[in-house]
């Protein structure tokens, strides 16, 4: 997608345009493609008494336009998916990534037994955008599009310039993001409100550094990168995806007795790193003994300087302990995360 930009204001233009496009996401706004996010509707008489026997939240709490974050287990208890869930007066939806649909679809459609359940991939039929930063709601109210304030994951539709758009106030843990759901015709027209408007448009060639940039200076964890069928749930992190009140599901026996016992023996964290830039999959060790992995790794340009940043697993007792933590060619420093230090100014 092109979106045809005619500056309104050419000065707010240039300004957005002068700043890298990781900068626009920490200091302004910036809007991209949706892609790769795709999307499963869920119909029939029992699909929330269905779905939260599936996933690891609750499904039961949510009321219309309400949406939270799951996990989907195998019988072990080992992390087999994930996908935020929406509820809609008469459906449930599942937003996750458009990839792993397919392998989703399956194991899903594995457990409709006698249930009065349907899924169905509606990826096809909506397009979406991105916008996210600091100044991103008011950008999209200066286009007659309110957000909703505060933290929670929200769903709703609206009507923009006889376009029926879905807007979906989403997880951020650093910088506000919103996205925007309608057909073709719907996003373009938006494209182009937001560069009229000087928000900034990561294409293809720039947008996928600079999320997958900030997507390290949150410290969330991608399915498929650094959460792989092997992982259980309290090794990642999650805790937002899980309920430990809402009844039996598919593998909650296993997160019930790691719960029970306390803790687990590694854990998912983010690396400051200093030496050279490793490949994912780089082994951390320390005192001469493998203690962990790293599963993402970026280069990040900030306004302060560029750093080094990694995600991944760690054993506790390293953590615990205070280790010096190498990899080959460097050193791994555990950091806290949201990695807030990028929001500060040069």
């Amino acid at each position: 997608m092109t979106a045809s930009v005619h500056p309104a204001n050419p000065s707010i233009a240039d300004a957005a345009a002068a700043v890298s496009p990781l900068q626009a996401l920490l200091q302004g706004a910036a809007f991209a493609s949706l892609e790769e996010t795709g999307w499963i509707k869920i119909t029939g008489d029992d699909r929330v008494r269905w779905l939260n026997g599936m996933t690891t939240n609750s499904i039961q709490q949510l009321q219309p336009g309400e949406g939270n974050y799951n996990l989907l287990l195998s019988a072990q208890g080992r992390i087999q998916g994930d996908a935020y869930a929406f509820s809609l007066p008469d459906s449930l939806l599942l937003e996750t990534g458009r990839a792993h649909i397919p392998v989703l679809m399956e194991l899903l459609d594995r457990f409709i037994i006698m249930d009065d359940v349907l899924l169905e991939d509606i990826s096809a039929e909506r397009r979406g955008l991105l916008c996210a930063g600091p100044v991103a709601a008011t950008c999209l109210a200066a286009l007659g599009i309110e957000t909703a304030p505060g933290d929670a994951l929200q769903l709703r539709t609206i009507s923009w310039r006889n376009f029926e758009v879905t807007l979906v106030s989403a997880y951020s843990p650093l910088v506000p993001r919103f996205e925007l759901w309608t057909d073709a015709a719907g996003v373009q027209a938006l494209a182009e409100a937001l560069s009229t408007a000087g928000v900034r448009h990561l294409d293809a060639a720039d947008g996928s550094d600079a999320l997958e940039q900030l997507r390290l200076l949150e410290g969330t964890p991608r399915y498929g990168v650094d959460i792989r069928e092997r992982e259980l749930p309290q090794e990642t992190g999650l805790t937002r995806a899980l309920h430990f009140a809402k009844g039996c599901y598919l593998g909650q026996e296993i997160v019930e007795r790691i719960r029970s016992r306390g803790n687990v023996h590694r854990t998912f964290q983010a690396f400051l790193l200093r030496g050279e830039l490793p490949a994912a999959s780089a082994a951390l060790e320390s005192e001469g003994k493998a203690v962990g992995e790293l599963t993402s790794i970026a280069s990040v340009p900030l306004a302060s300087g560029t750093v080094q940043l990694a995600l991944g697993y760690i054993r506790r007792e390293a953590l615990d302990r205070g280790l010096t933590i190498h990899y080959s060619g460097g050193e791994a420093t555990p950091v806290a995360f949201p990695f807030r230090d990028a929001l500060r100014p040069g």
